[in-house]
């Protein structure tokens, strides 16, 4: 059935669930979660305050009403592990401002911003008035490729000197390029030099093998997990930073691929420790959004974490969109330059985000998983924008925009129809280091 423009937006104002602010705001999304143990909420873009506002505020009632255990997000795991001890009352950091300070590698905004450090605030006072039931903070990516290698090292130092020795050998490799795994990637694609892959195998096939005896050591269980959480990333980014020399799928793949193993390792880790895993995820639509509804699974082989995640545990996830019309966002207008505060283009004509623009409420959520008129057309094909670290908007059509089948890609969507640019931490938010990720979209 062919749906005009205003047809459907009258189809959407009958089944949307308005937003206000009240405290009930999410009652009935949580009743439409169930017994989820996985719960992925996504954003339109990594800069802006409304997304990271309501996300933070949904993810509290999972935690503190549906028992969840654990937050993961699309960061780097050693950067957020400093967060995670901070969050369980470890470590030295006295504020959130300190144990958000790994957070270096452009775009420090993306976790250095003001809605995450009320976020981890509040973590840690939750943790602190359930003690042993404290929920985790972890990060899922993988660009970390060197302060993991340094991690391990420094994690074996303390509990066997002879294996660190082995470790710092093995990782050596890596030594004659630097801070910089683009060129690691490009000399060894191109047979200038031996790739490391076979060190960084052998490296965490040792922390494997090893984990019943080391684990119980001077420190303990979860401090082996850190270090064979950044051995496994050094072995997948090694082989990502050499496949961004052989196109942009298959890098795609295994970044995404790698989110999933540790978002598996999580699981595995705390019920081997007896307690069953419930867990948030945060990170961008590309990411969380079933990748087969979307042109970049169905034109390009791509797939993504929230794919992988539905095909692992069909019966217990549950993804969940972001989206706004217009507003401001913060963003860069290229790699490693300074954040800017920049205008948003009101959605283009026929986008999912025009279309709920069109609905004439501010902010709603959307179930997508009814059977009616409002979810069977968003079940078509239409544009739907992807605003990364980076904002172009004088190419808005081309930078930013993928066909999908928005009810087959998530299980419900939260709208703001204008939003504001999130805050950031440091007013030098452009700075970065070496470790450039290849992204998508332009700036993912």
């Amino acid at each position: 059935m062919t749906h005009t423009r205003s047809s459907l937006a009258q189809a959407l104002r009958e089944v949307i669930h308005p937003l206000t602010g009240a405290s009930n705001d999410y009652d009935a999304l949580l009743e439409s979660i169930g017994d989820a143990r996985f719960v992925l909420i996504g954003e339109a873009s990594h800069g802006t305050h409304e997304f990271y506002r309501e996300r933070a505020r949904l993810t509290r009632r999972l935690i503190e009403e549906r028992g969840f255990t654990a937050v993961a997000v699309e960061a780097d795991w050693p950067d957020a592990y400093r967060v995670n001890r901070f969050v369980r009352g470890q470590g030295e950091d006295g504020s959130a401002l300190e144990a958000l300070g790994d957070f270096q590698r452009f775009p420090r905004w993306m976790w250095r911003n003001e809605d995450v450090g009320h976020f981890v605030d509040w973590l840690r006072g939750h943790n602190e008035r359930h003690p042993g039931a404290e929920v985790g903070f972890y990060g899922l990516d993988l660009y970390s490729l060197h302060r993991s290698t340094r991690a391990v090292v420094a994690y074996l130092e303390a509990v066997d000197p002879e294996a660190a020795g082995r470790a710092r050998k093995r990782y050596s490799c890596f030594d004659h390029f630097g801070e910089n795994p683009q060129a690691y990637g490009y000399a060894t694609e191109y047979g200038r030099k031996e790739p490391c892959e076979d060190a960084a195998v052998a490296q965490l096939l040792e922390l494997q093998r090893r984990e019943a005896e080391l684990a119980h050591g001077p420190l303990g269980g979860d401090e082996h997990f850190f270090a064979e959480q950044n051995a496994r990333l050094a072995k997948n980014a090694e082989t990502y930073y050499r496949a961004m020399f052989r196109g942009r799928d298959e890098s795609w793949n295994i970044r995404d691929r790698h989110m999933a193993e540790t978002l598996e390792a999580l699981v595995e880790h705390g019920e081997g420790q007896g307690r069953p895993q419930k867990v948030v995820v945060w990170a961008h639509n590309s990411h969380l959004g079933d990748a087969r509804a979307s042109e970049m699974g169905w034109r390009r082989g791509e797939f993504n974490l929230g794919q992988l995640t539905r095909e692992r545990w069909p019966e217990d996830t549950s993804i969940i969109g972001l989206s706004t019309h217009h507003g401001t966002v913060t963003a860069s207008d290229d790699w490693d330059e300074p954040a800017r505060t920049k205008r948003v283009r009101p959605g283009l004509e026929g986008s999912l985000e025009d279309l709920c623009h069109e609905v004439g409420e501010a902010n709603f959520w959307l179930d997508l998983r009814g059977q009616n008129a409002a979810t069977d057309a968003l079940r078509e094909e239409r544009l739907q924008r992807f605003i990364g670290v980076i904002y172009r908007p004088e190419t808005e059509r081309r930078s930013h925009h993928v066909q999908t089948r928005p009810a087959d890609m998530y299980d419900a969507l939260l709208h703001f129809d204008e939003t504001s640019a999130v805050v950031p931490l440091d007013a030098d938010a452009g700075d970065a280091e070496d470790e450039v990720p290849d992204t998508y979209p332009v700036g993912e």
